[in-house]
């Protein structure tokens, strides 16, 4: 917004310019691209309308997830992972690797409650 000036009074000139705005009650945004996906947790989601066109502004907590890679997860890294993260389903320990792109560590951090 501009210094100094009334909302009411803003809202008032975008009218007479046709200029609308609406707010949209969205619970996650994602935006998907040939390589990634930007996802954008608890966002506040703003339509604005003016001279035939319609955009929408975006703000909230973003995190990017890369679509590219496909990592082969191997049964001696999910008994790694079970072994160090206390885990006994071998499920958990490969959807652990497959969401941390097949970084141990972080599987295993993620796991144990710390990542």
């Amino acid at each position: 917004m501009m210094p100094n000036i009334d909302p009411r009074a803003m809202k008032n000139m975008m009218a007479k310019l046709g200029i609308t705005t609406e707010e949209i009650a969205a619970n996650r945004v994602v935006i998907a691209c040939s390589d990634r996906q930007i996802v954008i947790d608890n966002p506040q989601v703003t339509q604005i309308r003016a001279q035939g066109q319609t955009s929408f502004q975006i703000s909230g907590s973003v995190k990017e997830l890369r679509s590219d890679v496909h990592v082969e997860i191997n049964e001696e890294d999910v008994k790694m992972v079970m072994e160090k993260s206390g885990v006994s389903d071998s499920g958990k320990a490969r959807a652990a690797l497959e969401a941390t792109d097949g970084d141990i560590a972080e599987a295993i951090l993620k796991l144990a409650g710390k990542g």
